[in-house]
């Protein structure tokens, strides 16, 4: 052009501006300048709307000067373009002082200080300043709701939330769809989800802002299936979602491991543009990851560039929660040797796989990690620890961890009254849960399981009674299947069967197969044929091809000694194709598992793990060891007639690590099965022959074996 004017210039400088590009902008303003030509007030207002954009503070504050020589600053817009400026570059000192200097009474102002102070955080200054723009006058616009809203949802503060939800509708902007769709979000995010429905139901139209923060909010409080049916329903009104809304819905799917319908929104994501975005691409790692789907899982993982911490802890995560705890803590080492820092939840997941496959050592190497980076004083970590511990026998760590966490809350005093249960420290687990109400936490239900578990292993019948009824008298807890059983078992195992089968047919709901297992155990414990078929029927109808049920129904008739019945159960078990779990004890030397089966030959030291036993066994039968070959009646009758083909696995796995492990270190067997009363007698004498301490890990419990006597005191 031969020939430009200022409205060619603003025109430009403009379009540059709403397209972000700064230095453009700016350039051609400062020739502007140099041609004589006068911007107007749009075009630096466009201007600051760049820098704030862009976070050019320092190129802000130049425009701000030339904006007051030149007389623009009185300008309503203008004044809400240099407001927002500061906002936007966190300068929030010289927006309140820019703003306090203002003549104009102009809500807009009023707005941008709202959210200047709700991105802070600053909850009071926030409700000062709302509460002064109504004192002057000024009426609330459908800006000014959401901002204040956003503040108290951001900061947790529900009740002043709800107190201006109440001017909302005194206002009359309860039908609008912006100011509903914040109240929605704030709501559901502070689990208010019936009240976050209402308002949803009432809304004229489709707002897909209002339908996502629904949606999210149900995925966020582990109410999968319902944000599944909503999103279902979206779908039927023909409303699209956006990036947030697929990323909690594929999150929602990975809560239920609902993979063929994560794998429909993994497509719609794909044909909607989506696939590239992050938080779509983090939440379909969880799922695959959760639904045990490896390579699926790692394939979407190297897909995200860049990855950040959540992809790296989705992948972690869902790993640990599916079971595959191997493969979590493949990709948490290759996420420390990639550089990338793990943070709480990272730390969390890698504890919990350490804990599920008990890995000690490794473990240990995590806590240590945990206590360099700080984060051993967070309570989610210290938990997750805690259960570690307990999980691998360890309870003087476990006990040690629980009394070092600042802040306790009802997961750490569960996971230790748990520990305690489970390693036999029935009466510790009780002081507890009594110190636990003294401090006046509430117990839940997975509380009352440990409770129960602790007196049925330390034979407190009365008291296990009391604790159960307390639970809806006194803290309002409705008992589940797995509360009955406790009882069931606390009853069973002192031998009052009889008791315990009334209490079975008086309960409110129908027993499951959990509650029916445990009386028959208790009967073939205690040789109550009568009760104990009973039991089996029903059990055989629930569970027809569990084979724990025909193993205890045979033992029950072989201990009765009808061994007729005991054939027949056999032969029931062999019709139907049902196979019996072999019993397999593992023990860890030098960070490497070794197991071992029934009679195992497989062991590259066998020949000596086996010499060594029958050495073991001339020492312990010398202290008066007698075998009880009554628990080997299942291995003789298949016939062996060499006595080592018979042995328990966990015999082998305490024999090794006898051999392999240094003297002051004490041993930790696990066992799949529960441990037999032979091999019960047999550690309790070795460990008095050797002056060593034995840890079994079985099915049930942990028992303490420490010179000839077991943590359980023979009742178990």
């Amino acid at each position: 052009m031969q020939c430009r004017d200022k409205v060619t210039y603003n025109t430009l400088i403009s379009g540059f501006a709403m397209r972000g590009l700064t230095e453009k902008s700016v350039q051609l303003f400062e020739k502007m300048q140099s041609e004589s030509l006068k911007p107007d007030g749009v075009t630096v207002a466009s201007l600051f709307g760049t820098c704030a954009s862009m976070g050019d503070l320092h190129k802000g504050m130049q425009l701000h000067s030339y904006a007051i020589k030149a007389g623009m600053c009185s300008d309503i817009i203008i004044e809400g373009s240099l407001l927002n400026l500061y906002v936007k570059c966190s300068d929030v000192k010289t927006a309140h002082k820019f703003f306090l200097d203002t003549q104009t009474h102009n809500v807009v102002l009023w707005n941008v200080m709202l959210v200047a102070y709700g991105q802070m955080g600053e909850l009071l200054d926030s409700f000062h300043i709302y509460s002064q723009m109504q004192i002057e006058g000024l009426q609330p616009n459908q800006h000014t709701y959401p901002s204040i809203l956003r503040t108290c949802t951001s900061v947790g503060a529900l009740d002043l939330g709800e107190q201006v939800h109440t001017q909302v509708i005194k206002t009359g902007f309860q039908p609008n769809v912006y100011v509903c769709s914040v109240l929605i979000d704030m709501y559901a995010k502070h689990g208010k989800l019936e009240t976050a429905l209402k308002i949803f139901r009432r809304l004229n139209e489709d707002d897909i802002v209002s339908w996502t923060a629904m949606i999210s909010g149900y995925t966020q409080h582990d109410m999968f299936s319902e944000a599944l049916k909503l999103f279902e329903e979206m779908q039927e009104r023909g409303i699209r979602s956006d990036n947030i809304g697929l990323a909690s819905i594929v999150s929602a799917c990975a809560g239920i491991q609902a993979l063929s319908q994560g794998r429909q929104i993994h497509s719609q994501s794909i044909v909607s543009g989506y696939s590239s975005d992050i938080s779509i691409g983090n939440a379909l790692v969880c799922l695959y990851a959760r639904c045990g789907c490896v390579m699926e899982a790692h394939l979407l993982f190297e897909k995200i560039n860049p990855r950040d911490n959540v992809s790296w802890n989705g992948l972690i995560s869902g790993f640990a929660q599916s079971g595959m705890s191997e493969e979590a803590l493949k990709v948490f080492s290759q996420m420390i040797q990639a550089g990338e820092e793990a943070n709480m939840f990272t730390y969390g997941s890698a504890v919990s796989a350490a804990a599920n496959l008990t890995k000690k050592n490794l473990g240990k190497q995590i806590h240590a990690r945990t206590i360099k980076t700080g984060y051993d004083s967070e309570t989610e970590v210290c938990n997750v620890l805690l259960t570690l511990y307990a999980k691998c026998g360890c309870l003087n760590d476990a006990r040690r961890v629980f009394v070092d966490i600042p802040q306790k809350n009802e997961i750490s005093w569960n996971a230790m009254i748990t520990g305690y249960s489970q390693h036999g420290y029935g009466r510790q687990a009780i002081e507890l849960f009594e110190d636990m109400k003294r401090l006046q936490m509430m117990p839940n239900h997975i509380t009352f399981v440990g409770v129960l578990t602790a007196c049925s292993h330390v034979g407190l019948v009365e008291e296990g009674i009391s604790y159960f009824k307390s639970m809806s008298e006194q803290h309002g807890l409705v008992p589940k299947q797995e509360h009955y059983a406790c009882v069931v078992d606390v009853l069973g195992r002192a031998g009052q069967v009889c008791r315990a089968r009334s209490f079975v047919e008086s309960m409110p709901i129908k027993p499951d197969a959990m509650v029916w297992r445990t009386l028959l155990s208790a009967c073939t414990v205690h040789k109550n044929r009568e009760i104990g078929e009973v039991a089996a029927k029903l059990l055989l109808e629930l569970e027809p091809k569990d084979s724990a049920t025909y193993v205890l129904m045979s033992n029950m008739y072989a201990v009765t000694g009808k061994w007729d019945y005991r054939d027949r159960a056999r032969q029931l078990m062999r019709d139907r194709g049902v196979k019996k779990e072999p019993g397999r004890s593992w023990i860890e030397v030098r960070n490497s598992f070794h197991a071992f089966f029934v009679g195992d030959r497989l062991h590259p030291l066998a020949d000596e793990i086996h010499q060594y036993l029958e050495d073991l066994n001339e020492r312990v039968g010398a202290i008066g060891y007698v075998q009880d070959r009554s628990s080997l009646w299942n291995d003789l009758e298949l016939g062996q007639k060499d006595p080592t083909a018979y042995i328990h696995s966990e015999k082998l796995a305490v024999a090794f690590g006898l051999l392999s492990l240094p003297n002051v270190i004490p041993l930790h067997v696990m066992k799949n099965l529960r441990v037999c009363n032979d091999c019960h007698n047999w550690m309790k004498s070795v460990s008095k022959v050797v002056d060593r301490t034995i840890i079994v890990r079985d099915a049930y419990r942990f028992h303490h074996f420490q010179n000839g006597i077991c943590s359980c005191k023979d009742y178990w």
